[in-house]
Protein backbone atom coordinates (compact mmCIF):
# COMPACT_ATOMS: atom_id res chain seq x y z
CA UNK A 1 0.00 0.00 0.00
CA UNK A 2 1.22 3.57 -0.93
CA UNK A 3 2.27 5.64 2.47
CA UNK A 4 0.56 9.05 2.47
CA UNK A 5 2.62 12.63 2.42
CA UNK A 6 4.27 13.47 5.89
CA UNK A 7 1.94 15.31 7.77
CA UNK A 8 4.10 15.94 10.99
CA UNK A 9 7.16 14.74 12.55
CA UNK A 10 5.79 13.34 15.85
CA UNK A 11 2.63 11.60 17.04
CA UNK A 12 -0.47 13.11 18.59
CA UNK A 13 -1.91 11.67 22.05
CA UNK A 14 -5.54 11.50 21.85
CA UNK A 15 -8.05 9.70 24.29
CA UNK A 16 -9.96 7.70 22.69
CA UNK A 17 -13.54 6.83 24.62
CA UNK A 18 -14.57 3.14 24.87
CA UNK A 19 -16.45 1.57 21.43
CA UNK A 20 -16.22 4.99 19.76
CA UNK A 21 -14.83 4.76 15.94
CA UNK A 22 -12.28 7.54 14.59
CA UNK A 23 -11.33 8.47 10.95
CA UNK A 24 -7.74 8.43 10.93
CA UNK A 25 -6.40 10.47 7.75
CA UNK A 26 -3.94 8.32 5.62
CA UNK A 27 -3.19 10.59 2.71
CA UNK A 28 -1.59 13.30 5.17
CA UNK A 29 -3.42 16.19 3.37
CA UNK A 30 -6.17 16.91 6.65
CA UNK A 31 -6.22 19.94 7.86
CA UNK A 32 -7.25 17.94 11.30
CA UNK A 33 -4.47 15.67 11.97
CA UNK A 34 -4.13 12.61 12.61
CA UNK A 35 -8.20 12.52 12.07
CA UNK A 36 -9.44 13.00 8.25
CA UNK A 37 -11.27 15.98 6.65
CA UNK A 38 -11.94 14.49 3.14
CA UNK A 39 -9.14 16.47 1.65
CA UNK A 40 -8.07 12.59 -0.32
CA UNK A 41 -10.85 13.21 -2.15
CA UNK A 42 -9.63 12.55 -5.99
CA UNK A 43 -6.49 10.52 -4.50
CA UNK A 44 -6.14 6.63 -4.17
CA UNK A 45 -6.48 6.93 -0.20
CA UNK A 46 -8.78 6.53 2.14
CA UNK A 47 -9.59 7.01 5.98
CA UNK A 48 -9.10 4.39 8.16
CA UNK A 49 -11.65 3.53 10.91
CA UNK A 50 -10.49 2.73 13.78
CA UNK A 51 -12.71 1.66 16.93
CA UNK A 52 -11.37 2.15 20.29
CA UNK A 53 -11.22 -1.01 22.42
CA UNK A 54 -10.72 0.83 25.76
CA UNK A 55 -11.05 4.59 26.90
CA UNK A 56 -7.16 5.50 26.80
CA UNK A 57 -4.53 8.18 25.55
CA UNK A 58 -3.58 6.72 22.25
CA UNK A 59 -0.36 7.86 20.09
CA UNK A 60 -1.47 8.04 16.70
CA UNK A 61 0.78 8.88 13.56
CA UNK A 62 1.35 11.82 11.77
CA UNK A 63 4.05 11.12 9.46
CA UNK A 64 2.35 8.34 7.24
CA UNK A 65 5.30 5.77 7.32
CA UNK A 66 4.19 3.52 10.28
CA UNK A 67 3.67 -0.05 9.56
CA UNK A 68 0.73 -0.17 12.28
CA UNK A 69 -1.83 2.66 11.50
CA UNK A 70 -3.02 4.43 13.22
CA UNK A 71 -0.89 3.84 15.37
CA UNK A 72 2.75 5.20 16.03
CA UNK A 73 5.31 2.93 15.44
CA UNK A 74 8.47 5.66 15.57
CA UNK A 75 8.89 5.64 11.68
CA UNK A 76 9.12 9.24 11.73
CA UNK A 77 12.48 8.78 13.39
CA UNK A 78 14.21 6.98 10.03
CA UNK A 79 13.26 10.05 8.24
Amino acid sequence: MKKGQRAGGSPIGVDVVEGKSYFWCSCGKSSKQPFCDGAHKGTEFIPLKYTADQSKKVFLCTCKQTIDPPMCDGSHNSK
